[in-house]
């Protein structure tokens, strides 16, 4: 009984029960896409569909419809689906597999307020049901705006849509934001809830599908090597970063007013700091996981006083890549006299007995020195250094790295001493590279989560309580900024403004440069 058990907990939600090694296949259903006109959709839904699909992992009764204003039929929507796969799927093109996965596809022209586009998808997901073998089994992906998500979920629960019938399920897919501070949140959530029940919802974070954020789970809880440094007795501070090198690249319209800490520290960054200071969780069930989550995110607060622990920012001209940009309020679309950042730094504790007085250092920006995205958990020095200034002049603090992107894998700095017959200590890191350790392509992140959207496996997806809690966790520094007048300017290609160096230097410590 105990080794059942114990295999229970460490079952990955991919595998099959009846054997671990096997990958589970999605049962019969069909995936309908609003918004599939858009970005998102054509360079990585419709990809992912048919990576799926080329792994073996869709059955082949699986549907994917889509749904939008253009007048198209499922010919041309077909079309469009092979040209996105052409030039954004992950794994290689087969003629057998385009021809047997398009057999699946349809198209419904209609806008989100029209109830007779509702009703005519209605009947076009009935008659999958009768000549695909669907079995009534329809996820509904919200690829649009949250502004319309009240619409299209009103549509879908007056047309009968959202409701199962002979054991089949419903499910809806979201994708952030999900609104834009604590109130909204909280009324979206009520909207989506009267049509869908919570466990049919399934909020979409992006970061939480990749290969190395899975992987933090792995190797806090399969290593005993780290365990017992993992608290405040030997961690000084975390730094969870995310840059990009990129400026808004036509989103000005989207950008203008959600900002950098609406993007990302809301929903990527609070979620990677609950990941690395959860604790161990009784077994990997999607419950589980999510009650660590909310633990971690309940007892997260901010630093005070909230001027000198946040920083924020926006990109001005500069050189990125030996080209010359432009800022951003000069970028197209953008208004002139916006006080939307682009760079955010916020510095928050966990107050539980595992984590109390370590501070958490989250910041994002565009336009930064590189496209990284990392965890860095930095250690304490240590209490009794047997050796001379100058022999540990260059020496630093031991730092366990989690390169999440681009190059995924895990760094171990430490001090080694140098070679020669003096003793000189210098710091050195040990590296482990996914694609170096493992000769399978890690899946993209969009082909997990669809995947587990079908599979009814929420393991990745936030919930409404981790949601708010993020919100009221960012509010008071939206709050705050609100009253502070207009970000500080940094160059592009720099590491952001001099606001969030002096954030650290204060309490003695510096931003990492990735």
């Amino acid at each position: 009984m105990a080794e059942r058990a114990g295999e229970a907990s460490w079952a990955n939600p991919l595998r099959d029960s009846r054997d671990k090694r096997l990958p589970r296949i999605a049962g019969p259903s069909s995936l309908v896409i609003f918004g599939v006109t858009g970005d998102l959709a054509r360079r990585k839904l419709m990809p992912a569909v048919y990576d799926l699909a080329n792994r073996g992992l869709l059955p082949p009764s699986f549907a994917l419809v889509g749904f939008a204003r253009r007048d198209w039929d499922t010919e041309d929507f077909g079309k469009i689906v092979h040209d996105a796969v052409r030039e954004h799927s992950r794994t290689e093109f087969r003629e057998d597999v385009w021809e047997r996965l398009a057999e699946g596809f349809r198209f419904v022209q209609g806008s989100f307020d029209d109830p007779e586009a509702f009703t005519a998808l209605a009947q076009t997901l009935g008659d999958l049901d009768r000549q695909r073998g669907t079995d009534g089994n329809h996820a509904f992906y919200l690829s649009i705006p949250p502004g319309a998500f009240p619409v299209v979920c009103q549509q879908l629960k007056d047309s009968g849509l959202a409701d199962p019938t002979g054991g089949s399920w419903r499910r809806v897919v979201i994708e952030k934001p999900f609104g834009h501070d604590l109130q909204s949140a909280q009324e979206l959530n009520a909207v989506v809830n009267s049509v869908f029940p919570e466990e049919s919802v399934f909020r979409i974070d992006h970061y939480l599908g990749k290969e190395t954020v899975q992987n933090i789970l792995a190797l806090r809880f399969a290593n005993q090597l780290f365990d017992p440094l993992w608290s405040s007795h030997y961690v000084d501070h975390v730094q969870i970063t995310m840059a990009e090198d990129i400026g808004l690249g036509g989103r000005a319209g989207y950008y203008d007013g959600i900002g950098a800490a609406r993007d990302v520290i809301q929903n990527h960054l609070l979620q990677l700091l609950a990941l690395i200071a959860m604790e161990e969780p009784v077994s990997f069930e999607p419950s589980q996981l999510q009650a660590e989550k909310i633990k971690v995110l309940s007892a997260t607060r901010n630093i005070l006083p909230l001027a000198e622990n946040t920083a924020r920012g926006q990109y001005g001209p500069g050189w990125q890549g030996g080209i010359k940009v432009p800022g951003l309020l000069d970028e197209e679309g953008f208004a002139k006299d916006s006080s939307t950042e682009t760079f955010a730094a916020i510095a928050v504790e966990v107050d539980t007995r595992r984590w109390a007085g370590v501070p958490f250092y989250l910041r994002t920006g565009k336009r930064l020195g590189r496209r990284v995205t990392e965890i860095a958990i930095v250690f304490k020095r240590a209490p009794h250094l047997p050796f001379d200034q100058t022999m540990t002049e260059e020496l630093g603090q031991n730092a366990l790295v989690i390169r999440v992107q681009p190059d995924e894998g895990v760094t171990l700095r430490f001090g080694s001493k140098v070679p020669g017959p003096g003793m000189e200590v210098r710091d050195v890191n040990m590296d482990f590279s996914y694609g170096q350790a493992f000769t399978v392509a890690s899946p993209e992140a969009y082909e997990r989560l669809i995947l587990d959207v079908l599979l009814g496996e929420p393991s990745l997806f936030p919930v409404n309580a981790e949601v708010e809690l993020c919100w009221r966790i960012l509010d008071p520094v939206l709050e705050a900024w609100s009253e502070a007048g207009h970000p500080d300017t940094y160059e592009s290609g720099t590491w952001g403004p001099a606001s969030a160096d002096e954030m650290l230097e204060r309490v003695g410590r510096v931003w990492r440069r990735p």
